[in-house]
């Protein structure tokens, strides 16, 4: 069992407890001996050696939200942001910006969302203008889902929207998709879109050449040394913030406060190399433990899902930065309590013990609701979240503790920076690169197989027209050397679509036969 570790700087208002872990003394002292060439690795990203071989760059999260807030760009944005809100620019016709939609993908939505939810809570878009103080409503696209934009689309009025396009490299497809559909709109409506759009992207990117092209209201570069998942305190999570009325200089200061702290160079005083510590030892070197967030807070309830793309994509790799195969990682997953207690607690008490725990407790409540005598709803939520660690402990299941006083923009900054730094210093650990990611390379040659062959199929089908048949007879047919299986799930996709979509010189339609499979009619047209 543990001893009793914890640490806490009084400053910060930050706790973390890691008596609940199951390691020892001498376990600790293993990773402790490696922790001074971690910590020179830490040093060598913050003094701008490249740190992403596999891309040949640098890594400047840490440093850059240092000069971040005395950059001209800082200004430029809360300048930008408030000529929104007090409607000196205005859109095409002339209507103040009621509605902005936030339009990117993984880290360009994850961080952003995590924000607005986490200090304006769930409910922002339902508040009065002047309660929002005169900001617009945010609304996000972080998908190539035709289901997200026809929602977006029902809530805002075209005339009144700005929308806010983010991609680094200029060339995300989803990214590319949702400004293809709503600027089709905006032309379906005779409005002009380049009045109504802004970007953030690296300078002489596709995006940005496009901006330029069609003289898009705004366009802000973004550092190509910085990777979307550790973007939240650049200007991808600035314009967001601001145009929604954040502090987004605290929030900033708080990242600041916390880099400062895990800076320290022994394991001891270092909350992140602590962290990196304990997932090492749980999961023995090798992620065999699944990491469970679970933040007792509903402001941050989308903390799990924002771990999960910086942990799973930093970490899960198949190489190390020798070469070898390791196939490491660290799965998460999580919710928030006490809700958790009626989700999946019932696997972690009783089901297979495969994780470690992390509660985050904030301690402030936002509202002193009394429910008996000497006892409120905030109470209770802090009864149910001690009463699960110790059921959980009781079972021999490993769990960490976070506090913090309250939840602002500053100790959400704190929150983000603590475990970049303790990805960061994992990954030094397990010897992987944790600023790249080739897997998510991968996805995108295979879908473009996939696009190819829809194109193909779309030209087969107009050639074979009239025709009736399963995916394999068309294959056959046509002699398309291709996935039984991935032709039949796009053939179902046009017949599924053939009311609104129209194809060149055929239509087609789907029934099933007897055998339980999907026949096709292809007709000419």
């Amino acid at each position: 069992m543990a001893e009793n570790m914890s640490l806490l700087n009084s400053k910060l208002d930050f706790y973390m407890d890691f008596s609940r872990m199951n390691y020892s003394s001498e376990d600790l002292k293993i990773v402790k001996d490696r922790i001074p060439s971690v910590h020179a690795e830490m040093q060598k990203i913050e003094s701008g050696e490249i740190k992403n071989p596999d891309e040949n760059r640098q890594v400047t999260h840490f440093t850059d939200r240092i000069s971040y807030p005395k950059e001209q760009l800082f200004q430029d944005v809360i300048d930008f942001s408030e000529d929104i809100r007090s409607a000196k620019i205005k859109g095409s016709t002339g209507k103040k910006i009621e509605h902005v939609i936030i339009n990117g993908i993984g880290g360009s939505a994850l961080g952003p969302q995590l924000m607005q939810f986490a200090i304006n809570g769930p409910y922002w878009n339902e508040l009065s203008e002047e309660k929002r103080n005169g900001y617009p409503r945010i609304y996000f696209l972080d998908n190539t889902d035709s289901a997200g934009v026809s929602d977006v689309l029902y809530a805002i009025d075209l005339e009144k929207t700005l929308m806010v396009n983010i991609s680094k490299s200029g060339g995300t497809q989803e990214t590319k998709n949702n400004i293809f559909g709503i600027a089709e709109e905006y032309e379906k409506a005779g409005l002009e879109y380049a009045k109504h759009a802004c970007c953030i992207t690296m300078e002489g990117s596709q995006l940005d050449e496009k901006a330029h092209a069609e003289n898009w209201l705004k366009i802000f570069p973004m550092a190509e040394s910085i990777g979307g998942r550790t973007s939240e305190t650049s200007i991808v999570g600035h314009l967001p913030a601001a145009l929604a009325g954040v502090d987004f200089a605290a929030f900033i200061q708080g990242a600041a406060e916390m880099d400062t702290w895990t800076r320290e160079p022994n394991l001891e005083d270092n909350p992140a190399y602590m962290l990196a510590a304990m997932w090492y030892l749980a999961g023995d070197g090798k992620g065999n433990k699944n990491m469970v967030i679970v933040p007792y807070s509903d402001r941050l309830v989308l903390m799990s899902r924002y771990l999960q793309q910086l942990v799973m994509e930093s970490l899960g790799k198949e190489k190390d930065l020798d070469g070898k195969t390791v196939h490491q990682g660290l799965n998460v997953f999580g919710n928030k309590g006490g809700t958790d207690a009626h989700a999946f607690i019932q696997q972690l008490n009783d089901g297979r013990n495969d994780f470690f725990a992390t509660f985050i407790e904030v301690l402030k409540d936002s509202k002193v609701i009394p429910i008996s005598d000497g006892i409120t709803m905030g109470d209770y939520l802090h009864g149910f979240q001690v009463g699960l660690v110790n059921a959980l402990s009781s079972g021999n299941r490993q769990v960490i503790q976070i506090q913090l006083k309250e939840i602002n923009a500053n100790s959400l900054g704190m929150l983000i920076a603590l475990y970049e730094r303790a990805v960061a210093a994992y990954a030094e650990l397990i010897n992987v690169n944790a600023f790249h990611q080739p897997g998510v390379q991968a996805y995108k040659l295979a879908s473009n197989n996939v696009i190819q062959l829809i194109l193909d199929l779309e030209v087969k089908l107009s050639e074979v027209a009239p025709w009736t048949g399963n995916a394999k007879e068309l294959c056959d047919a046509v002699a398309l050397k291709a996935d039984e299986n991935e032709v039949c799930g796009i053939l179902s996709k046009f017949a599924e679509n053939s009311d609104n979509r129209k194809f060149e010189g055929f239509s087609i339609s789907r029934i099933s036969n007897e055998n339980s499979r999907w026949i096709y009619k292809v007709e000419k047209v």
